[in-house]
């Protein structure tokens, strides 16, 4: 039998990084994914975000892959927030995300950092941070 613990820290935003997902919708949305996401044997261990893009901290199965978990997630989440009208226009998620993994002695800090979402955007906007994760883990964008 095989056993793997992969913890995968997932970000992603919306379409333009529009910001709209205020919270009342933002709440919903949050526990639809994580409602979905236990129906496809997804499992999150933390999720949240604010008004432009959503942190998810994951843990994969063997079966998984970052891409395919994304696309679970931002695929189905997208349509569903359609179909229940949540938003006046038609809402995207943008086609790109970040990923990083963590290890097992990181995931409580990330799951923090992921908790407290709206306090930490009160110091930082979200365009900042994602310059300072691209010069510090010398990220590239991938076409």
């Amino acid at each position: 039998m095989s056993w793997i613990r992969i913890w995968i820290h997932l970000v992603f935003a919306t379409k333009n990084r529009e910001p709209v997902l205020i919270k009342p919708i933002r709440t919903k949305i949050i526990s639809h994914i994580i409602e979905n996401a236990e129906k496809k044997n997804i499992l999150i261990s933390s999720l949240n975000g604010f008004s432009e893009h959503l942190h998810c901290l994951l843990l994969l199965n063997r079966e998984d892959s970052i891409s395919k978990v994304s696309q679970l997630i931002k695929g189905e989440s997208s349509h569903w927030i359609n179909e229940q009208k949540l938003l006046k226009s038609k809402f995207f998620w943008q086609d790109d995300y970040w990923a990083v993994s963590v290890s097992e002695s990181h995931v409580e800090a990330v799951k923090k950092y992921i908790d407290n979402q709206e306090k930490h955007h009160e110091a930082k906007e979200f365009n900042e941070e994602i310059d300072e994760f691209m010069k510090k883990y010398e990220w590239q964008y991938i076409k």
